[in-house]
């Protein structure tokens, strides 16, 4: 035999066996869900008795157990994971205006929609950096929203109050942000993992189970640890796309964005080009997870 055939007839079998062993393609959810909550490492959250509805929905979906954020503090974390780049800002400063890219404009552009619902903002649009327990610094979307280029319009920066009870009525992509009450923010251990554990239960569960019919998908992640694990969060992803378990792929924010935008054909944005997509969570189109 010939080297030629030889390396043809090698050439078939690896391509046999890349076929064979791929990851399945990306999927479309009708809707994602994404809420950040904040400040914990992932040792702090998971297998916690402190948290046992986060801990219910790991076991029910696929839990990143090498996933962490990209900086300290707070808010450039948040701006990296709606566009891609903590873009200059490195501490909770506000206000603070922005012309990057981002997951709005990219979605807008094939045909998506978004939404950022945070409690307690006080009005639709509203640009206050401070309003009882809201707090701008983790409502990333509001800083383009006098952008002259990848504009968010007023009526996509909408108050937690307005989300929707009919869940078809959500958009595309939609970030819920929790007060600092509701986020893991505010008080003490263990009583603030709780209070955030609880809100999720009431303010999501009915969520999660209309997803599981409706091809939708729920995402929980951290802005950053308590600063004591190399930033290590947990992040959580809950849907019928999913296969349940516990995954060591690698994410950060950059990568969770990439995925996001992957699943619907949008451009990356920012340093999230670089970034790989999850793959090794999804099921099987033809298998139920």
């Amino acid at each position: 035999m010939n080297r030629q055939v030889v390396a043809t007839a090698l050439a078939v079998f690896l391509f046999s066996t890349n076929l064979l062993f791929a990851s399945p393609p990306l999927p479309k959810p009708d809707h994602i869900v994404i809420v950040i909550e904040e400040n914990h490492a992932f040792s702090q959250i998971i297998d916690s008795p402190a948290a046992p509805y986060l801990n219910t929905l790991a076991r029910k979906g696929a839990l990143l157990t090498n996933s962490f954020g990209v900086t300290h503090p707070s808010q450039p974390n948040y701006i990296a994971l709606f566009a891609g780049s903590t873009d200059g800002v490195s501490r909770n400063h506000c206000p603070t205006s922005l012309t990057a890219p981002n997951l709005h404009s990219t979605l807008a552009l094939v045909g998506r929609t978004f939404a950022g619902y945070a409690e307690d903002l006080p009005s639709t649009g509203s640009v206050d950096c401070v309003a009882g327990a809201y707090a701008r610094k983790h409502n990333p979307w509001v800083n383009w929203q006098f952008s002259p280029i990848h504009t968010v319009p007023a009526e996509d920066n909408r108050p937690f109050s307005d989300f929707p009870a009919d869940f078809e009525r959500l958009p595309t992509v939609s970030f819920v942000i929790p007060n600092q009450l509701n986020d893991m923010h505010d008080g003490k251990e263990p009583d603030r993992i709780q209070r955030g554990d609880q809100w999720l239960q009431t303010h999501l569960d009915r969520y999660v189970e209309w997803a599981h019919a409706h091809n939708s998908l729920l995402i929980i992640t951290w802005d950053e640890d308590n600063g004591k694990s190399d930033n290590h969060i947990p992040t959580i992803l809950v849907g019928p796309m999913v296969r349940p378990g516990r995954y060591g792929e690698p994410l950060d924010h950059y990568g969770l964005l990439r995925t996001i935008t992957d699943m619907y054909g949008a451009t990356p944005v920012g340093l999230s080009r670089q970034a790989l997509p999850l793959t090794t969570i999804w099921a099987s189109p033809d298998l139920t997870p």
